[in-house]
């Protein structure tokens, strides 16, 4: 079944038992965000709460919980969207196996949007302040649009064929907005309507911006694929939604701009000649990000459909609903890895980690066949290109190894692919920075605001150690004075713990540098470890402000090393040198993944709302059985 809009798609879920509807009265401060980060926890059906307070419009939370209420929505156009996928991989395969594409005519006409003179969403009108104001965590900046669609053309080539549309965090109020005429627009570097931004300041026009929120479900992956620069989104929407998208052609109704007939909001303005604050607010990396200048939307007209339904999500620390998007995108687009990396065969970016920070990759080495050993080369050029196009490129540690020496492996196998890493890696030879470089705008580990360094971390050829599985007792952790005090030089380490094979886990004293500088604890730690004995089967170190907490799984190793730590600033290595620019180390790697005195902190949930949801979700609450 295809959905032409949300209210048809809310329908069919709540009679195939996908859906149930809450009509106890919910708070969309925090506590609705709270009861949606349950519901995705839990595996719940889609909610839709039809009274919210001081709202008029229902909201619906977890429409993409689970990858298969995804499959589901999208249950009559996946096989043909899949087609689409392999025949640009394989063009020819269509005639060896013709059946299999008996669907991608129809979707291929299908991504051409339609041009219509009126729609759904130009019946109402309503201002900013009607519409629902989520605040997710305790610290947001103001209510935000958790799932819009932010619709731009470009100034240079008007029309659909050159639109992008993004997913951009959109600030409903806050201090510094004029009530109902401003709104926040954060767009994050490497997005593509910046580039559109950019051509309209250089043609000195303002750029025409519309928000839509709704519509229909196959505009909300659309929004969020990492398609290439020049390829419209929309297309790929009419693809999945199984049909035309209808968009309202250009009047004076529209704004300048065609809107999506069958949203359910749409939000009309002009990017401002300005910026303001936007935020904070809790991000998908699982802390807060700070208040910065983002560009500001000067509101001109807000529309609504008459059955207008607000779907919304909220973002914190991984899994979350977000992350069934990623595995979803990914299932898709997998087999065209190859074609768009050559010489990579598998990409993984780790959604433990927050996505952007941690990215494995499995590639080829195949440069020199003929050489007696092999070492890093295609990895280095196969690290490089990811680094270099489309979302891989905004990764901040890109570990990638050699298919030729594991065949088997897996970038989902954390243990295994670790494992293979730390037993083959050079340390003089194999880590390859890029400083003083973009990174996420979420990410606040660099030396400034979208600024840092990254890392190509490649491994190839035979095992060069065996990792160990147990600890020595004799770990050299704190520099001592001569009366058996600690030294002030070396600071306070401690509670080794091993994670893993040949990685050892550790407190380190509380942070106090400043940005953009080393640590001189962390050296003499780094020092310390260079002339003790027996290492030679842990090759890495890790230090954290929790141990117990860092160890305790991957998931939680993952999302402490990677988020809290910059490559060029937050690695040490105990013998290191650098050489003609190049940086390696004889000894362990140490990395320091302490909270930084400069990091922004990390989401905490508001204990006051839990109590409520839990007595929502208590028996004989309107909330019971599904949390």
């Amino acid at each position: 079944m295809t959905y032409r809009n949300l209210s048809a798609c809310v329908a069919d879920l709540e009679r195939h038992k996908h859906l149930v509807r809450i009509d106890a009265e919910v708070d969309a401060n925090l506590e609705i965000a709270a009861i949606q980060r349950r519901a995705y926890r839990a595996g719940a059906p889609a909610m839709l709460f039809t009274r919210v307070k001081g709202c008029r419009f229902p909201m619906l939370a977890n429409l993409f919980g689970t990858m298969a209420r995804t499959k589901f929505i999208f249950r009559d156009t996946l096989r043909a969207v899949e087609g689409i996928f392999r025949l640009k991989l394989d063009p020819f395969d269509a005639f060896r196996h013709p059946l299999r594409y008996t669907g991608v005519p129809r979707a291929l006409w299908s991504m051409l949007p339609k041009s219509v003179s009126d729609g759904p969403v130009l019946r109402h009108r309503c201002a900013i302040s009607d519409l629902p104001r989520l605040i997710s965590w305790p610290m947001d900046g103001g209510g935000y649009v958790t799932l819009p669609q932010v619709y731009t053309e470009s100034p240079d080539a008007p029309g659909p064929m050159q639109s992008n549309i993004g997913m951009y965090r959109v600030q409903l109020d806050g201090p510094d907005y004029e009530k109902d005429r401003e709104v926040g627009l954060h767009y994050q570097i490497h997005r593509g309507i910046g580039y559109h931004h950019a051509q309209a300041l250089r043609r000195g026009e303002p750029l025409k911006v519309n928000i839509f929120v709704g519509g229909p479900p196959a505009m909300t992956p659309a929004a969020v694929m990492p398609l290439p620069e020049g390829l419209a989104e929309i297309l790929f929407a009419g693809a999945m939604a199984g049909f035309r998208i209808p968009m309202v052609r250009q009047s004076h109704r529209t704004g300048g701009l065609p809107i999506l007939a069958e949203a359910d909001f749409c939000i009309s303005g002009t990017i401002a000649p300005y910026q303001k604050p936007e935020g904070p607010f809790g991000d998908h990396l699982g802390y807060y990000s700070l208040a910065h200048d983002f560009p500001v939307l000067r509101v001109d007209a807000v529309h609504h459909r008459p059955d207008a339904i607000w779907p919304f999500t909220t973002v914190g620390r991984p899994p979350q609903e977000d992350t069934v998007f990623g595995d979803f995108i990914h299932q898709l687009t997998a087999a065209l890895v190859p074609q768009v990396f050559a010489g990579v065969r598998e990409i993984h970016a780790v959604d433990a980690a927050g996505v952007h920070p941690l990215l494995l990759a499995i590639g080829s080495e195949r440069y020199v066949p003929y050489a007696g050993e092999r070492q890093p080369q295609e990895l280095i050029t196969c690290g490089m290109a990811l680094l270099g196009s489309t979302q891989t490129s905004l990764s901040k540690y890109v570990l990638i190894m050699a298919h030729e020496d594991a065949p088997s492996m897996s970038t989902h196998d954390f243990p295994g692919f670790f494992t293979h890493m730390l037993e083959r890696t050079d340390f003089t030879r194999d880590l390859h920075f890029v400083t003083r470089t973009t990174i996420d705008t979420l990410d606040y580990t660099g030396i400034s605001l979208n600024q840092g360094s990254k890392l190509v971390w490649a491994a190839a050829g035979p095992r060069k150690r065996q990792l160990a599985d147990t600890l020595p007792g004799d770990l050299p952790l704190d520099a001592r004075s001569e009366d058996g005090g600690l030294a002030a030089a070396g600071g306070s380490f401690g509670d080794p713990r091993l994670f893993g094979r040949g990685i050892v886990v550790l407190r380190g004293p509380k942070h106090t540098a400043r940005r953009d500088e080393h640590d001189p604890a962390m050296h003499a730690l780094a020092a310390r470890l260079a002339h003790a004995q027996g290492l030679d089967g842990l090759p890495l170190f890790v230090v954290v402000d929790d141990p117990a907490f860092t160890a305790a799984n991957w998931e939680n190793f993952l999302w402490v090393v990677f988020t809290r730590s910059d490559p060029a600033t937050d690695m040490y290595g105990a013998g290191e040198f650098t050489h003609c620019k190049h940086w390696g180390c004889t000894g362990p790697l140490v990395i320091d993944a302490r909270l930084k005195s400069f990091h922004a902190p990390a989401l905490e949930t508001d204990p006051d709302v839990e109590r409520r949801v839990d007595a929502l979700a208590a028996p004989g609450g309107p909330l019971h059985g599904y949390l």
